[in-house]
């Protein structure tokens, strides 16, 4: 007979919460686990360097065993992202959508992994049995196509965890979120009901993805004489669909740039979810066959990410496209938090070469993929739930999502705002946190995965104010002589050349330490350096008010 305490269930997310990306939530019970989602977010801007932030999964590490199944709401990298680097420590079967698998089949062939994953591909209304948890896959209107939300059932009641979702009543695939089906779950109980809160904040209803397609229909109308630029979302394959259709209706060509575009796209066509007229799309290598005029490119970069195709061709390191006067830019998308100033960057760059810019303060090019406040009002209104958990966003995002369900009628005792790490208990008497399981984030910069933590980070950071001074001498510490140096190398710290007085001092200091401290009885390598580091970060901070990272290489001959 399980133990009392394994009788709760337990909601563990482990990103998420917080924090815009990197979502990841544990459901446990008794011996049995699933995982909804796993996603990366990128770096700030402290983190330099740094190319991804992923999960820590060392608490599914240690519970690999009791792992049933990795289930998945969609295919934006912020919800499938971290997949590859997991899998080199867990292995779960992983259950998704035909495109959300295809796209991450695509992710998966560029990594070697210890071993080969199983992908099981689901459909809206399919029901999977995970161990004491069976889940149903609903669909919803996102973004990206494929999107689900899911019911998951349990043995304290049903847990609907909305993924990332949006109420569209005109969509481009022509089916709308299954609010059918949402109702009936509703009827029946909903335990809780854990809430995307990225539009939490904004009032009324986001609009449809059709209101774009009326928007570009005027681009193109009004632009006939120019060559037409598209950035957008790679995963926004409903967005890329029509651009197509209304290049091809004013006979365009379409040529697609950025490798996860060009991955994304490929992936959407293979497998059904985009149609493209027949001699529309051309290779990239082909577009100086045709007048500017008759001519439509999409490409990745509308976040302002360096190296991506628009970035290149801003800054005209484009191997196949220079832009300039007679080129018009559309920044189909809005920017994420913390990447206003990227966005900035390329739209100055692009205006100073000439190019026309439009983006989405100018005219309606991007509608959002997520629920505002009245949608997921209606979500709440549909389900019932006893308890309530916003995810999905920075504080405030969860904050205004409590608010919400407050207003819609949900007690204030049942509705927890979380932590990355945090547990919380259900079990038929209530609910309540519980402590906490090891969570946080790792780190990924180029091939290493976990190998870059905060001392280094904070290295770079000092690297990055005030460069570094290297100090190289040799001795013999038998004897106690200075045999050679002490050389001094400065980077990032001041020009040599232009120093020569500032850096005969800082040998005279370090010479003067090392000579020193080798006239004791017993010396030591480690007091050595710490002799010249502490004598030279002393005398630079009064010289010159700046700490350079001071670093004393000292070899015994």
């Amino acid at each position: 007979m399980p133990r009392k305490e394994k009788s709760k269930l337990r909601i563990i997310p482990l990103g998420g919460i917080g924090e815009i990306g990197k979502n990841i939530t544990v459901l446990e019970y008794a011996e049995d686990i699933i995982i909804v989602d796993c996603g990366l977010a990128f770096p700030d801007e402290d983190m330099l360097g740094v190319d991804l932030v992923i999960p820590d999964i060392s608490y599914l590490e240690a519970n690999a065993d009791r792992i049933r199944g990795l289930v998945l709401t969609h295919g934006h990298e912020d919800h499938i992202g971290a997949i590859p680097y997991i899998l080199r420590q867990i292995n779960p079967d992983i259950y998704g959508t035909k495109l959300t698998l295809g796209i991450l089949k695509n992710k998966l062939s560029e990594h070697v992994l210890p071993n080969e994953p199983s992908l099981n591909c689901v459909s809206a209304g399919d029901v999977v049995k995970l161990g004491q948890f069976s889940v149903e896959f609903i669909h919803v209107n996102h973004s990206i196509a494929d999107a689900c939300c899911l019911a998951i059932t349990t043995p304290q009641g049903v847990v609907v965890h909305s993924g990332d979702f949006k109420l569209d009543i005109t969509p481009i695939d022509g089916e709308m979120m299954n609010i059918a089906r949402l109702g009936e779950i509703g009827k029946k109980g909903v335990l809780m009901l854990m809430c995307e809160s990225t539009n939490a904040e904004r009032a009324g209803f986001t609009p449809s993805e059709k209101t774009v397609g009326k928007s570009l229909e005027y681009i193109f109308s009004t632009n006939t004489d120019k060559r037409i630029v598209i950035a957008t979302f790679s995963s926004n394959v409903h967005r890329v669909q029509q651009i197509i259709d209304v290049s091809s209706k004013h006979g365009r060509r379409v040529a697609i740039t950025g490798r996860s575009m060009l991955n994304i796209v490929g992936a959407a066509v293979e497998l059904g979810y985009m149609n493209v007229p027949e001699g529309v799309l051309i290779d990239i290598n082909e577009i100086k066959r045709y007048k500017p005029e008759q001519l439509t490119l999409i490409t990745t970069g509308s976040q302002g990410e360096p190296m991506s195709a628009l970035y290149r061709m801003a800054f005209s390191d484009h191997s196949q496209v220079s832009l300039g006067y007679g080129d018009l830019v559309v920044l189909s998308s809005s920017p994420i938090p913390g990447n206003e100033k990227l966005v900035g960057r390329i739209i100055n760059e692009l205006t100073k070469n000439g190019v026309s810019v439009l983006h989405d303060h100018s005219v309606e090019v991007h509608v959002s993929g997520h629920a505002c406040r009245e949608e997921l009002k209606l979500l709440m209104a549909l389900l019932k739930p006893k308890y309530f958990m916003p995810v999905h966003g920075e504080y405030r995002h969860l904050n205004a999502n409590r608010e919400l369900a407050l207003d819609m009628g949900i007690p204030e005792r049942n509705v927890f705002i979380s932590e990355v790490g945090r547990v919380l208990e259900i079990d038929r008497v209530g609910a309540g946190f519980a402590g906490t399981v090891p969570s946080g984030r790792v780190l990924v910069d180029g091939y290493g995965v976990g190998d870059v933590g905060n001392i280094v980070l904070r290295d770079r950071k000092h690297l990055s104010q005030d460069g570094i001074i290297i100090v190289v001498a040799s001795v013999d510490v038998d004897s106690g002589l200075l045999l050679s140096g002490p050389d001094v190398v400065s980077r990032g710290f001041v020009y040599v050349r232009e120093a020569e007085e500032l850096m005969e001092e800082i040998r005279q200091i370090a010479a003067d330490a090392i000579c020193r401290s080798l006239e004791r009885s017993h010396i030591d390598r480690m007091e050595l350096k710490n002799a010249v580091k502490d004598d030279l970060t002393k005398f630079l901070y009064a010289k010159t008010k700046r700490k350079p990272m001071v670093l004393p290489v000292i070899m015994n001959m």
